[in-house]
């Protein structure tokens, strides 16, 4: 089929992290691919920006572990096709009273997915990182080494610059405003803010946090994501101790479960100091930010953090406050399950539309997967190989709170 210049196989609204995998993807595969964004290319008023982002194959969920672990050659494929790294090694520690379900739920993941771990007590965690992490009596922790940091913004760039070297064609600052059917030819017509129009045979939604307003104008449905604006605490290293806690040695990436779920990575981004932060944030407005100076946290968020600090480190990080806190460092798109949305957007628009949004705090190890299963889906009407009945849009008409866990 021969096109003009303003008609593509797929348009891939959204050039986050989604939908750049998606759109190196589908060009990849000879698909004539537009890819468009917003705001400029790499911007920060999005979820795909900063410095560092974890991966883990540990879920209490056993259908993500499986995900992950295509994920990380996917990354590596990418990567040598580019030619250099986004992705840098860790094993991962979990750790969490022992008798938290969340933490029980991981090591029957890590069972049924063949996922090789540890089950440590105190002493033998104690041993194993030479003092660096410690945990009370009544706690266990689960090392794996399937852990890892990404440059997120980074590897934006990398899949951007992967989809233009296969013909795609990528145009920023131009802000989508509908999608319509074309009850003549089929196919979609994708409408921008400054009267632009561009014919797809299908079209593939990765719009963030900006996700539930779009799907809303284009289709009239209510999607249940919530935006929420996350704080990142860096924290400083002391003197003498900054060489245990670096990516590339042996401390590895982490995430403690209990009062709070607390997460982190080795040293990587700036000298000497360690990100710690929690999993949250507040409600927010993608187009109505508070913008407000950074700096500030929560005293009841920030109270747990220092004491969670001083407890695990032995002292070797000072918990007397964090040295920077980045409080638009980025924003999460939350679904009341914390389980992602890939479905296709249906009604009129049948297989024609596909939506991925509501990555909840997760998602971004996942994006090279994620992309291969929304390009599966747009391309063929079905993903190879993954059984995504847990991430329908019809699971919240079922149930509001979404899909049912029994580890909550």
């Amino acid at each position: 089929m021969e096109y003009s210049a303003d008609e593509f196989d797929v348009i891939v609204v959204g050039a986050g992290i989604m939908g750049s995998s998606t759109a190196y993807q589908t060009a990849k595969r000879d698909q004539k691919t537009l890819l468009l964004e917003q705001f400029d290319f790499l911007h920060h008023r999005g979820s795909s920006h900063g410095e560092s982002r974890t991966i883990r194959a540990t879920y209490p969920e056993d259908y993500y572990t499986p995900l992950v672990l295509e994920s990380y050659k996917l990354w590596q494929e990418a990567e040598s096709e580019i030619g250099y790294n986004v992705y840098f090694k860790a094993h991962h520690l979990d750790m969490a009273p022992a008798n938290n379900k969340v933490l029980h739920a991981i090591v029957e993941s890590c069972g049924k997915n063949s996922v090789p771990f540890r089950v440590m007590n105190p002493d033998q965690l104690d041993r194993e990182f030479s003092g660096r992490v410690r945990i009370p009596e009544d706690w266990v922790a689960v090392a794996t080494e399937h852990g890892g940091v990404i440059k997120p913004t980074k590897a934006v760039s990398m899949f951007q610059t992967l989809a233009l070297q296969n013909g795609a064609v990528l145009r920023d600052n131009m802000e989508v405003k509908g999608v319509e059917r074309d009850g003549v030819r089929g196919g979609v017509w994708v409408c921008t803010e400054n009267g632009e129009r561009f014919w797809g045979k299908k079209c593939v939604v990765t719009v963030g946090a900006w996700t539930t307003k779009l799907v809303k104008t284009v289709a009239g449905i209510e999607l249940p994501m919530q935006p929420l604006e996350t704080a990142v605490c860096y924290w400083r290293i002391k003197e003498g101790h900054e060489g245990g806690f670096a990516i590339g040695v042996d401390f590895p990436t982490f995430a403690s479960y209990g009062d709070n779920y607390i997460y982190g990575t080795p040293s990587l981004e700036y000298p000497d100091l360690i990100k710690v932060a929690v999993h949250g944030g507040c409600p927010c407005d993608p187009d109505k930010r508070p913008w407000e100076p950074g700096n500030q946290l929560a005293p009841n968020t920030l109270a747990p953090l220092k004491e969670w600090i001083e407890g695990r480190f032995s002292g070797m990080v000072d918990s007397g406050g964090p040295v920077a806190t980045q409080t638009q460092l980025c924003m999460y798109s939350m679904t009341p399950d914390e389980d992602f949305v890939i479905d296709f957007l249906g009604g009129e628009f049948g297989k024609d539309v596909v939506v991925g949004g509501g990555f909840s705090d997760h998602g971004f190890k996942l994006s090279p997967v994620v992309g291969r299963i929304l390009a599966d889906l747009a391309l063929s009407g079905e993903a190879q190989g993954v059984d995504l009945k847990h991430f329908r849009i019809a699971r919240f008409q079922e149930n509001p709170k979404g899909n049912v866990k029994d580890f909550l």
